[in-house]
């Protein structure tokens, strides 16, 4: 299967691309299935259930939000963070939501949302099932989606599949290892993000890559912009008040701190993840990086690269997010992106990992340099938990951003520092990373029924 940067890399909102952004898409597809079948005008109801990671902390991530916004007829990447709450609002007082423009259905969040924490589907954990009923409650449509980590989907229905995610084309410059990677940049004289251009070109042109590339910078420069200037507190009912407005200002206003205290560099990298993680936390528009609980990391690094690296380009930009994109490609094709299937080290592990390749390549390492960065920080990350404070994407995942973003670009330096040579590959990483991921109990998976979940007193 062949998949695109633009597929990893998606604008989504918050708060978690597993539970937020993935069952949107799904609850879209499913009303264009209905759509396509001739079914719309027939459909009364349509009753959603939630499994495994999305039954136990759908809420507190906004799942039966997504769900809601999803049949609607609204997509991640195209609906206004700020008219959310008003839709969801109108939703709920009028019992009822529009499939389309003509057609409403009946909607009574107990009766048509139902979590269950102690159920799972087969294929993954975050599992959801639709059933779409007639006025005589007869079933017109049940289909099956997993939300596989990224905003990705995929469906127990090989048709279904199909329309979702199947690509058969062809690159030019195929992999799916590091060491097939490494060959070809080596074979053909090319860095890695040249062959992610070459391959990119399958579907664009040089000008278009370049567009969506460089719109992917802006709304990485937006969403930190927002999470500078948004003070108060988070919704959830944590109580957990939003530090990058006061940090931001304390560092703009002693600029002279900077001159004693050269690590101040690492406040400003800090700051960059807490943005946009108290900005994905909020619900905001963020990119899946490769998926919102971990979209701080990729981000800090890469205002890190254009505001504190003397040889910042544009360009430096463009080729850190392909390559970036090149190893997030190698870690869910050959382990996971999903909190729920492999735990935090599935995303911070795997943006933090994504992230040191993509400062190694933007400022003009090499291949080896490169996938050495990317090892480094992902051995560092090895066995992380997916362990939320009340099912929440804030405490500990936003600070996790920020430390995952300063060890990426420690692992940058270090690896720059060597001859691009070590004992662990990346490919070998990888599959410690997955091994570990399947040998972790499911509490500490995205379920908040393990680690700092349980052992916090919530006051």
């Amino acid at each position: 299967m062949a998949v695109s940067v633009f597929d990893l890399f998606k604008v989504g909102i918050g708060p978690s691309s597993s539970h937020t952004v993935g069952p949107m898409r799904a609850a879209f597809l499913f009303c264009q299935q209905l759509q396509h079948r001739g079914l719309i005008n027939q459909t009364s109801t349509i009753t959603t259930q939630l499994f495994g990671s999305l039954g136990h902390t759908g809420k507190g991530h906004g799942t039966d939000k997504a769900i809601i916004l999803g049949l609607s007829g609204f997509q991640p990447d195209k609906i206004d963070p700020d008219d959310i709450d008003k839709i969801l609002t109108e939703v709920e007082k009028e019992k009822s939501l529009s499939l389309t423009l003509t057609h409403a259905i009946k909607f009574n969040y107990k009766k048509h949302l139902k979590f269950h924490k102690r159920k799972i589907l087969p294929l993954h954990s975050n599992g959801m099932r639709f059933v779409a009923s007639d006025k005589d409650d007869t079933v017109l449509l049940s289909k099956d989606f997993y939300s596989v980590g990224g905003g990705f989907i995929i469906s127990h229905n090989k048709l279904a599949q199909k329309e979702i995610i199947e690509d058969s084309t062809v690159l030019p410059y195929s992999f799916s290892s590091g060491e097939q990677l490494l060959a070809l940049c080596k074979e053909h004289d090319k860095s890695i993000a040249q062959i992610m251009y070459t391959n990119e070109k399958t579907w664009l042109s040089v000008e278009e890559i370049n567009q969506q590339l460089d719109n992917l910078w802006r709304v990485f420069k937006a969403c930190v912009e927002r999470g500078l200037n948004s003070p108060g507190e988070l919704p959830g009912g944590l109580k957990v008040k939003r530090r990058a407005p006061e940090l931001f200002n304390e560092l703009r206003d002693k600029p002279q701190a900077a001159l004693r205290d050269p690590l101040t560099i690492l406040d400003w990298v800090n700051l960059y993840a807490l943005a946009v993680s108290e900005e994905n936390a909020a619900g905001g528009r963020v990119v899946t990086a490769p998926t919102n609980g971990a979209a701080g990391i990729i981000p800090a690094v890469l205002h890190y690269y254009y505001h504190f690296c003397p040889q910042a380009t544009i360009q430096g930009v463009r080729d850190f997010i392909l390559t970036a994109g090149a190893i997030g490609m190698l870690y869910k094709e050959n382990a996971s992106i999903s909190g729920a299937e492999v735990g935090c080290q599935g995303e911070v592990g795997v943006a933090c990992s994504m992230a040191a390749a993509g400062l190694a390549a933007a400022c003009g390492e090499s291949p080896e340099h490169i996938e050495n960065a990317a090892e480094i920080a992902m051995e560092h990350n090895l066995g992380l938990t997916c362990d939320p404070i009340g099912g929440l994407v804030q405490i500990p995942c936003i600070e996790r951003n920020a430390m995952g973003a300063v060890k990426a670009i420690n692992a940058f330096r270090m690896a720059s520092r060597g001859d691009g040579s070590h004992w662990v590959s990346l490919d070998k990483v990888i599959k410690t990373m997955k091994i570990t991921g399947q040998d972790m109990q499911s509490k500490y998976k995205e379920t908040s029924r393990g680690g700092l979940a349980v052992n916090i007193i919530e006051c």
